[in-house]
């Protein structure tokens, strides 16, 4: 799975662009603020309709331009292709188009183009809130568990009625009972996907892992969101009175985790900023190849600024393992030559240079004219 073509028309400082990537290797290299991340940002448009630098979208959207819009072809694993289109506008609009057909939600966008995303903000996934981690861990799970999208959207839809019930108390003894069922059923089956993604994806990141890093005693947990020795049921009706006075639910899968501790520790509170990239690295690898083994097609890999925080041995490592996958990626870094000697001889590269909004491709190094 590959983007072989992309179309980006008013994304922040870009000039409209079309090109043409490797289907493994893409490098955007130029100064500081030339618009490379701004590019990765557009596709990470195009695959999740929305930014992973903002939550607000109007941003994105070029000065003076009314919208902004990323087209893209997808090269699927089963030699099929998809066409992709985007738009968003500066009233709100959003409109996704998937093979000249309005698409009913992101997640069939998500679906066509998994995205994974490395970027100096990597390390928030260790000491950021749960919620970055469920999300980690669920970007995973949708995406080798075909059933895990309509479990999940009938625990939201309980959880929304249980908590409306909470702060209004709008629901008969009967009608609350019933939703108290739902959400317990929707519950179990969700944390019992999740569970068995996590006994695939533990001993795939600690062999990535391994090949970045070595950290004794790194260890990797999941958390339910609920005691793992009593049901559903009974905590819920012993945290009743106590959700009653919040007005929201306490436990349940919306409440999972992942935790990783050194130790005793946590590891967000020992590992330094270089060590913690490497343990999210290892972690967003460790999902390519599940994903990889799942559907037989791999995901697109952002790097932004893959050098920052890394010597010459781990960046030839991280370099290494994306090779290893045999999927796209688009890095971004001010100095390619950092990066010239981390591929397989044989593999595709690509490198684009941008400056001031433009992106021309140029040749890599040891290719002739």
């Amino acid at each position: 799975m590959s983007l072989s073509r992309v179309t980006v028309t008013a994304v922040r400082n870009l000039h409209p662009v079309t090109l043409s990537p490797s289907p493994r290797i893409n490098i955007l290299h130029g100064a500081n603020g030339s618009g490379k991340t701004s590019l990765l940002e557009a596709i990470h448009l195009l695959g999740l309709a929305r930014s992973f630098r903002s939550n607000k979208l109007l941003p994105m959207i070029q000065y003076e331009q009314p919208a902004c819009t990323v087209f893209g072809q997808v090269e699927l694993a089963d030699e099929r292709s998809s066409n992709l289109g985007i738009s968003r506008d500066r009233q709100g609009e959003l409109q996704i188009r998937i093979d000249g057909q309005n698409a009913r939600s992101t997640a069939q966008l998500a679906e066509v183009l998994p995205l994974q995303v490395i970027n100096p903000d990597s390390f928030r996934l260790l000491e950021g809130a749960p919620k970055i981690r469920r999300q980690f861990l669920d970007w995973g799970v949708f995406h080798v568990e075909q059933r895990f999208l309509p479990a999940w959207q009938r625990l939201q839809k309980a959880l929304r009625q249980r908590n409306s019930w909470l702060r209004h108390g709008t629901l008969d003894g009967a009608a609350q009972a019933a939703w108290d069922r739902e959400l317990c059923l929707a519950s179990d089956e969700l944390d019992g996907y999740r569970r068995a993604y996590i006994q695939a994806l533990k001993p795939v990141f600690e062999q990535v892992l391994s090949e970045l890093v070595e950290l004794e005693g790194l260890t990797l947990s999941y958390y339910r969101g609920w005691d793992k020795d009593k049901a559903l049921t009974d905590v819920l009706a012993a945290t009743l009175p106590r959700d009653q006075q919040l007005g929201h639910t306490q436990a349940g899968p919306q409440r999972a985790d992942l935790r990783l501790r050194l130790g005793a520790h946590n590891a967000a509170e020992i590992l330094s900023r270089g060590q913690q990239k490497l343990v999210v690295c290892a972690l967003r690898i460790a999902q390519g190849h599940l994903l990889n083994q799942a559907k037989h097609g791999q995901c697109i890999y952002l790097v932004d600024d893959l050098p920052s925080e890394l010597d010459e041995q781990h960046r030839r490592a991280l370099c290494r393992l994306l090779d290893d996958l045999q999927c796209q990626v688009f890095i971004t870094c001010v100095d390619h030559e950092l990066l010239n000697d981390g591929w397989r001889t044989d593999t595709p590269v690509a490198m684009f240079h941008v400056e001031h909004g433009c992106i021309t491709q140029t040749r890599p190094p040891g290719v002739k004219a």
